[in-house]
């Protein structure tokens, strides 16, 4: 079997910084199969657009007011000739040269409609950002594909398993193109990768999660990011999936108590390790109250206005 033509689609907002890793991952890539570049721009101020199109890309601008995720990754597949979408944050990397090969392996099934792929820190990341990103399920090591049996419907399951049954993480993603036309990223605020796996799953498709193919991927959050990242991961849950992470104040303490013990843990296992747990104090205060006061419902970030700006 032949292996299918790519449409590599990146949003872009001041990526400069980023493309001194992520294009040389990308010219680095050995696939058996014709792939194109293209990128969404939200009218850069730095110079991503002339370096995209130097290399190469094709690239479409719009005004920074207009950008949201799920209606941008749409814009991006409706230029694209690809069979396969394969969909990037413009500070991932992919690692290796048989990246997209084995991202988009599983799409020999037919039904499978969806991929993402494991997300790691950079070997670079210092241990409190490696360790967040680490302890994350996109960065477990067993692939799996996922649907729902016959007669199985996604409200049967309960909250958490529902939650662990839509993880789809667009920093890497690949989606078959012709599912994506009948299943398009639906236009939310927050979650566009989890409602877009939720209806290519009622509607019959199949999702998967390819260990083998790992994008370098992470953030170094200040404690008052970090709250605002997890309240707002937090409020979606439990908005969507009826999931409070943090439903009391004895699970926030419980929850400070574990993440500061495995930092520790993390840490003597690094040589220099030890040296950056000065950060786990408020890091991780800011993280599990995030998740508290997410799960409570306060100032929860779905008006219509409301953007994730995160990449």
């Amino acid at each position: 079997m032949s292996s299918p033509s790519l449409s590599i689609l990146v949003p872009t907002l001041d990526a400069g910084r980023y493309l001194d890793r992520l294009l040389p991952a990308l010219a680095a890539q050995v696939y058996d199969g014709s792939f194109e570049f293209r990128a969404l721009d939200s009218t850069s101020s730095d110079d991503t657009v002339p370096r995209l199109e130097s290399a190469g890309w094709t690239v479409t601008s719009i005004p920074r007011a207009e950008f949201r995720h799920g209606p941008a990754r749409n814009r991006l597949a409706a230029g694209a000739t690809g069979e396969v979408l394969v969909f990037l944050s413009q500070d991932a990397v992919p690692e290796g040269p048989d990246f997209l090969t084995n991202l988009v392996a599983p799409f020999q099934d037919p039904q499978v409609g969806g991929v993402s792929a494991r997300v790691l820190p950079h070997l670079d990341d210092d241990p409190m950002t490696a360790r967040t990103v680490l302890a994350a399920p996109e960065a477990g090591a067993e692939s799996a594909i996922r649907e729902l049996p016959p007669g199985q419907s996604l409200e049967q399951l309960d909250d958490r398993e529902r939650a662990e049954w839509l993880r789809f993480n667009n920093v890497a993603s690949a989606l078959r193109t012709s599912v994506h036309a009948r299943v398009p990223f639906p236009d939310v605020p927050f979650g566009e990768d989890f409602a877009w796996a939720a209806d290519a799953l009622r509607a019959g498709w199949k999702v998967g999660f390819v260990a083998e193919a790992v994008a370098r991927h992470a953030h170094r959050y200040s404690a008052s990011q970090a709250f605002e990242r997890y309240r707002v991961d937090a409020a979606f849950h439990r908005r969507v999936h009826g999931l409070r992470v943090r439903p009391s104040l004895l699970s926030v303490l419980k929850g400070i108590a574990f993440e500061l013990r495995e930092d520790w843990r993390f840490a003597r296992s690094e040589r220099t390790g030890l040296g950056h747990l000065w950060r786990a104090p408020c890091l991780r205060t800011g993280q599990v109250m995030g998740q508290w006061f997410g799960s409570r419902g306060w100032n929860l970030p779905f008006g219509r206005s409301a953007t994730r700006r995160w990449t």
